[in-house]
């Protein structure tokens, strides 16, 4: 069973990741997709008598693997998609490395460079978690708003899921949802 939401109207909550690292977004592939969106953040219903953030906690380690610590709430809406009513927490992660560790709900765990958010997540995003990620990512890897010309986030590499990537660093050539290619 769901907890009402804080407005009491009875919408079931659910709470959603927002997790980044090294100018990457964690997003996940939902096993069956929820209307249009299949890809979306690490999220899941909150349970009766657990606080929003308790959920993320939990929802992102049945999911992803991953031990997180939420920093801040982003806000809450009701998702225009899918009607549910959505808290948004920006989280560090303590411990793990992200992983399908829900293999029966989730097809694939992926990190998205921010620069491709927008491949992925097609209708934008809710407008305070773009804030946060344009406020916490450095310019250039932040993802790029619908209006703004594609030229400030830098060029695509082979297409959306592109052709092995070497930043010249001497790390591990990458495609571009984040994967060790060799």
């Amino acid at each position: 069973m769901t907890k009402p939401s804080p407005g009491g109207d009875g919408t079931p909550a659910v709470a959603a990741g927002v997790i980044l690292q090294d100018g990457c977004l964690l997003l996940v592939r939902r096993r069956v997709p929820e209307g249009a969106l299949t890809w979306q953040f690490p999220a899941g219903k909150v349970e009766q008598d657990e606080s929003p953030g308790d959920a993320v906690v939990r929802e992102v380690k049945e999911e992803t693997g991953l031990v997180v610590a939420v920093m801040e709430e982003l806000r809450e809406r009701v998702h225009p998609a899918t009607g549910v009513r959505i808290h948004y927490f920006a989280c560090a992660i303590r411990s793990g490395t992200a992983h399908r560790a829900a293999p029966d709900e989730v097809e694939e765990v992926a990190w998205i460079p921010l620069r491709d958010v927008l491949h992925y997540i097609p209708d934008g995003l809710f407008p305070p978690v773009q804030h946060y990620l344009n406020t916490t990512a450095a310019p250039r890897e932040r993802p790029v708003a619908p209006d703004e010309p594609a030229s400030r986030s830098g060029p695509l590499i082979g297409g959306l899921l592109g052709n092995r990537a070497d930043s010249g660093d001497g790390a591990e050539p990458r495609n571009m949802i984040g994967r060790v290619t060799k």
